[in-house]
């Protein structure tokens, strides 16, 4: 589309104004496109009209009106019900306009669009790695060519680029592959370990051995999730072809870390700790000097977001099992999780940078092993945890969408005078992380050029 100003010809359109249709509709609007139309249920007509009244974002009753009009639709639905919205939606689709999508698991996706979209219709989907109260500058957005031309596929990268991502071009297969590896276990822990919490009845932030370090971003990064919505990680884990290997193996490595820490096998154990430190961080792991290992995190950073008053010469140390689990889960499965941050979200870059700290942190991880192997004061939450993890697997492995939201929805209701504070200190925390990593890369590449 070269000669003219694609901005003042071309219509988008929004289908699934929840918090991400939201995010895309302002985004695009703000960008200056001739017009933006919009819709949700019939029955929210009214009140997202009166809500969006002066933004320059145009409602319409439904989709079948925003798709005739729309050169550009993007569907912004949940994962389980992309089809029958596709379905009822789709063949309203003007010829030679572009479809995409922004669920986070995509198999059932493009299945809906092939199924269900006219083929003198361009297929580009998309997906923002972060949730709606992330700034999406700087933050990663996966665009997935599936079936367009080349001016179809500009177009939606034009398009895209007013959110201010970093785009990453994959394959619809090649993303739900990644987000598998990077989302799924990374989910399944902070999920698992407000639901042990929930079932001991304990606050984190009142325990001596939850409170201070990296205790603080695990605490945060799971209120976070808990403030979101139940069928944001639902889809992912439940309707990824790729997940199922994912939970089975964290659940398995939970398993076996806890059986050699009730039997007290230190050998075993150290073993089993070594080996995978060394798979993913290297030999230099456990020799890297505290303050100076970890990319992410850092004492003055983990400590500034603390929920908790108790002093930290009263904090304990406990075992960790959750983060040992994942570093095991990715060396039994093989995967390298640096290789996979073009694809990272907000919870996986704090796991990551979590484990890393904790792996190259050589007496903290010796606190660490010495507490799972001899504290005999954490046992019964660790078996709380051991227990939850197993209870989130077998919901995923039989496809539970009901079972995941009662369990979620319990779990959230345990927690929910601290979500709104979780979730403004997180987003406090994902922002200082940014703003350090940035500050690294450009230091690095000044250093590089140098």
């Amino acid at each position: 589309m070269v000669g003219y100003n694609e901005k003042d010809v071309v219509e988008l359109g929004v289908i699934g104004m929840g918090d991400m249709g939201r995010v895309y509709a302002k985004a695009f609007a703000r960008a200056g496109w001739k017009r933006v139309n919009v819709c949700d249920i019939p029955t929210k007509y009214q009140a997202l009209k009166d809500e969006l009244q002066g933004t320059g974002i145009n409602v319409l009753p439904d989709g079948f009106a925003v798709a005739r009009r729309s050169d550009y639709i993007m569907y912004c639905v949940e994962a389980a019900n992309v089809d029958k919205v596709v379905a009822a939606y789709a063949p309203a689709t003007k010829i030679g306009a572009v479809v995409c999508g922004q669920t986070s698991v995509k198999d059932p996706e493009i299945r809906a669009f092939e199924k269900h979209v006219p083929q003198d219709v361009h297929i580009v989907t998309c997906h923002s790695l972060h949730g709606p109260g992330v700034n999406p500058a700087g933050q990663p957005l996966v665009v997935m060519r599936h079936r367009s031309n080349d001016e179809a596929f500009r177009l939606t990268v034009r398009i895209l680029e007013a959110l201010n991502s970093k785009i990453v071009y994959l394959s619809y297969q090649e993303h739900d592959r990644i987000t598998a590896d990077t989302q799924v276990a990374t989910h399944l822990a902070f999920l698992s370990m407000g639901t042990a919490w929930k079932a001991a009845a304990v606050y984190p932030w009142e325990n001596p051995s939850y409170v201070g370090g990296l205790e603080n971003v695990k605490t945060l990064m799971m209120l976070r999730i808990y403030s979101n919505k139940w069928h944001v990680y639902a889809g992912l884990a439940l309707l990824n072809p790729s997940a199922k290997a994912q939970v089975r193996q964290y659940a398995q490595s939970v398993s076996e870390l806890f059986k050699m820490m009730i039997q007290e096998d230190d050998q075993a154990f150290r073993n089993r700790i070594a080996a995978a430190s060394e798979f993913v961080f290297g030999k230099s792991a456990t020799t890297t000097t505290k303050g100076q290992s970890s990319m992410l995190l850092s004492d003055d950073v983990m400590d500034k977001f603390a929920l908790s008053a108790i002093p930290r010469h009263d904090w304990k140390p406990n075992s960790h099992l959750s983060l040992l689990a994942v570093v095991d889960c990715w060396w039994k499965l093989g995967i390298n999780p640096y290789a996979h941050l073009i694809c990272q979200t907000p919870p996986f870059r704090m796991l990551l940078g979590s484990t890393e700290y904790l792996f190259r942190t050589p007496l903290l991880l010796e606190d660490s092993i010495v507490a799972a192997l001899r504290e005999k004061s954490i046992r019964a939450d660790d078996c709380e945890f051991y227990t939850a993890t197993r209870g989130w697997v077998e919901c995923i492995e039989q496809g539970d969408f009901e079972g995941y939201r009662a369990r979620f929805e319990g779990t959230k209701e345990f927690f929910r005078e601290r979500l709104d504070e979780g979730a403004k200190a997180s987003a406090e925390l994902i922002e200082t992380i940014a703003k350090r990593t940035a500050a690294s890369n450009s230091t690095a590449n000044v250093h590089s050029k140098l």
